[in-house]
């Protein structure tokens, strides 16, 4: 008898297992979504700025990873 596959993976504030089908995937309750919403409304978790790219001329991109002329 094949097994059928269910796709899960762990709340991010409590690490309890939680099934793709559940009303309140990915956090296994509206307390955790909640706790959630309120640490990116805090500024608990941020998204990085991208690396300068050395191609457009940045001064404060680090020399030692551009390639110099032969």
């Amino acid at each position: 008898m094949a097994k059928k596959s269910v796709r899960s993976l762990r709340c991010p504030i409590c690490r309890k297992i939680v099934l793709q089908s559940e009303a309140e995937y990915p956090f296994c309750s509206e307390r955790c979504r909640t706790i959630d919403l309120g640490k990116w409304a805090s500024g608990g978790y941020v998204i990085s700025s991208p690396l300068n790219d050395p191609e457009s001329g940045d001064s404060s991109y680090p020399n030692e990873h551009v390639k110099k002329p032969n």
